[in-house]
């Protein structure tokens, strides 16, 4: 008989979930995605249920990684918010099951792993694609995907300015007086990315905010936001002159405003820049559109599961016998 699932909330997830850890996985992982080995890994493009009603949407996103034995599923309910709401935007569960009988084995509070999973493969995007020298870090919006951009560049590279802007001046002013370091926060968005050397749009934006002509040339930009084929962070100038990598091909055929309505060519994968069968374009202006794969957040919960087992384990071992 199967023993029950575990619940893990999300304060236990973003307690064990490292990014000296994840990195790496997720880089495997999106290395094998991009190889179409379809035995190895069966991914369809997220399923996504309109609510009209209330503005907002319910993706599905399942994952087999037969290799690693992992079967997973996120589901992630998205919506756009009032001006001045305090509720999030973006709320989530993930389930992993036990490949060979089917049964659930985990049940984990999606917050942190889709905000740390997006944030890691947007920091491998910039170590493969941002300008050698770079020194100035750009990061718009201020919710969750913001302050975990914010952790890992900051942890991962070594920027000497950052600068913040947001469209909610409130939240701007807390993200910044969270922060510790030499964060600016700025009144506009060309404030903001002016001379800026890598870019993180993490908006709720349904319009373009981010220019072209804004853009330092050979900038590198990780968006991260727009995650509707009828959304946009960025403009057709910024598309059609820079270099666009995606996660994957088809998510972003389908759901990214950003390459459908500019029209713009896909040049690769991160996952083939990772195997090395595409180049990394440094010298040119860059753009990583990230739609988040189901594959990130399987790895992202196997990693999770692992780290709890090991702990209660060392729990036990610690623990002393009774008399």
């Amino acid at each position: 008989m199967a023993e029950s699932p575990v619940f893990l909330n999300t304060d236990v997830v973003a307690r064990l979930l490292c990014y000296g850890d994840l990195l790496p996985r997720l880089e495997s992982a999106m290395g094998k995605f991009s190889k179409r080995e379809s035995s190895e890994i069966i991914q369809p493009v997220r399923s996504v249920v309109p609510i009209h009603k209330h503005d907002g949407f319910l993706g599905l996103m399942p994952a087999y990684m037969a290799a690693e034995g992992i079967l997973c599923t996120k589901m992630v309910a998205f919506y756009k918010r009032a001006e001045g709401s305090s509720l999030p935007s973006t709320q989530a569960t993930v389930l992993l099951f036990d490949p060979e009988y089917g049964n659930v084995t985990a049940i984990m509070d999606g917050e942190a792993i889709t905000a740390r999973r997006t944030a890691a493969v947007s920091a491998i995007s910039a170590k493969l694609l941002k300008p050698a020298l770079s020194e100035v870090l750009c990061i718009l919006g201020s919710g969750q995907q913001a302050r975990s951009h914010y952790d890992v560049f900051t942890k991962v590279f070594k920027f000497k300015e950052v600068h913040v802007w947001s469209r909610r001046r409130e939240m701007a002013e807390q993200f910044v007086n969270d922060l510790r370091g030499l964060v600016t926060l700025c009144s506009s968005v060309k404030e903001a990315v002016m001379g800026a050397d890598v870019i993180v749009t993490a908006t709720s934006a349904s319009e373009p905010i981010l220019f072209g002509e804004w853009v330092k040339p050979g900038a590198h930009i990780a968006a991260v936001g727009a995650c509707r084929p009828d959304w946009r962070e960025l403009d057709d100038v910024l598309m059609r002159e820079a270099l666009v990598y995606v996660d994957s091909r088809e998510g972003a055929l389908a759901e990214s405003g950003d390459i459908i309505l500019s029209g713009a060519q896909i040049f690769a994968e991160l996952g083939e820049v990772i195997n090395g069968s595409f180049p990394a374009q440094r010298e040119k202006t860059t753009v990583f559109k990230s739609l988040g794969m189901g594959i990130q957040d399987a790895v992202t919960a196997k990693l999770v599961l692992e780290k709890w087992k090991m702990e209660q384990l060392r729990t036990e071992n610690t623990a002393s016998p009774d008399d």
